[in-house]
C-alpha cells in the first residue's frame, strides 16, 4: 500500500492511516481582518439567525470578505448621515469648541 495517493478523478490526495486512506482536506487560510462593531454584529446575526448562510460563507472562504464589505458599507452610510445632519442643522466643526450646547442639542 502506498503512503500517499491522489485520486485522478477528483484530484484529492489521501494519506494512509492504519488500514484506511484519509483525505488531506485543508481549508485555505483567510486573510485576517479586524472587526468593528458592525462586523461583529453581522457575524453574530449570521451565527444565530442564518446558520446555513454562515456555514456556506465560511466553507467557501468568503466570510471575512463579506464581513469587511458590511463594515465598509455601514461606515460609509454613517458618514453620509452625519454629513446630512450637519448640513440640516447648520453645524460646523468649529462649533464643537465654541458652542458645545448648540452642537449636542436635540430637535425633532
Amino acid at each position: 500500500m502506498k503512503e500517499n495517493d491522489t485520486n485522478k478523478n477528483t484530484g484529492i490526495s489521501y494519506t494512509l492511516k492504519g488500514d484506511y486512506y484519509v483525505p488531506n482536506l485543508v481549508l485555505e487560510q483567510e486573510k485576517k481582518i479586524t472587526l468593528n462593531k458592525y462586523g461583529r454584529a453581522r457575524l453574530k446575526f449570521l451565527k444565530e439567525n442564518r446558520k446555513a448562510e454562515y456555514t456556506i460563507l465560511f466553507m467557501n472562504g468568503n466570510l471575512n470578505k463579506h464581513l469587511k464589505e458590511i463594515q465598509e458599507t455601514a461606515e460609509e452610510r454613517i458618514e453620509i448621515i452625519i454629513k446630512q445632519l450637519k448640513e440640516k442643522n447648520h453645524l460646523t466643526e468649529e462649533m464643537k469648541n465654541t458652542n458645545q450646547l448648540y452642537w449636542v442639542r436635540y430637535d425633532e
